[in-house]
């Protein structure tokens, strides 16, 4: 069960039976952990109690006092954070989709601008220091890495294309990229 408000404490009945104690259990475990970096934490959980990557996350946060993953409450707050250049560079993207595809609904996940359809993702965005990732989800971007690679600056991952901040759109292409998602739906 993913938590996708981001409430933390939506993993807790799933911790408790996964791992067979209350969490007033856990959080003496935390207890004595405090004071030790994250990643140790994160280590005990999953080396001495078998916790997923997921489970522990949500407890050292918990126990950290982060009680929500979610950082933006709406798209309009999430650029509210962001470098204003590359805010205008990511609303580009996203108007020019959702120009052409008016029924996807741009919404906060992953404390990042996505794109969905109904229940299913179509394409996400975030931004770095140096350069802004668009995600186009399921198995399109194998289709369009060596056309994206045409552009000088850019870099094809497995899941992500990194663009340059001041990246020339490529309308054609990102448009064709969302119709291939939309066809496996």
């Amino acid at each position: 069960m993913a938590a996708s408000d981001g409430d933390r404490e939506k993993f807790f009945p799933l911790i408790e039976k996964k791992y067979g104690e209350k969490m007033a259990y856990w959080f003496a475990i935390m207890a004595k952990l405090e004071g030790k970096k994250y990643p140790e934490q994160i280590s005990h959980l999953r080396e001495n109690y078998g916790f997923s990557q997921a489970h522990a996350n949500a407890l050292v946060m918990y126990s950290r006092g982060s009680t929500s993953a979610k950082r933006h409450e709406s798209p309009a707050a999430y650029f509210k954070t962001i470098d204003p250049k590359q805010a205008k560079k990511v609303k580009e993207i996203i108007k020019i989709i959702t120009t052409k595809y008016p029924d996807l609904e741009l919404v906060v996940a992953w404390n990042q601008p996505m794109l969905k359809k109904g229940g299913d993702y179509v394409f996400g965005a975030s931004v770095s220091k140096n350069h802004i990732s668009i995600a186009p989800w399921g198995d399109v971007l194998k289709d369009f890495a060596a056309k994206f690679e045409k552009h000088e600056g850019v870099r094809v991952t497995k899941k992500t294309v990194a663009v340059p901040k001041d990246w020339e759109v490529d309308t054609k292409l990102l448009l064709a990229m969302i119709a291939a998602r939309l066809k496996e739906l």
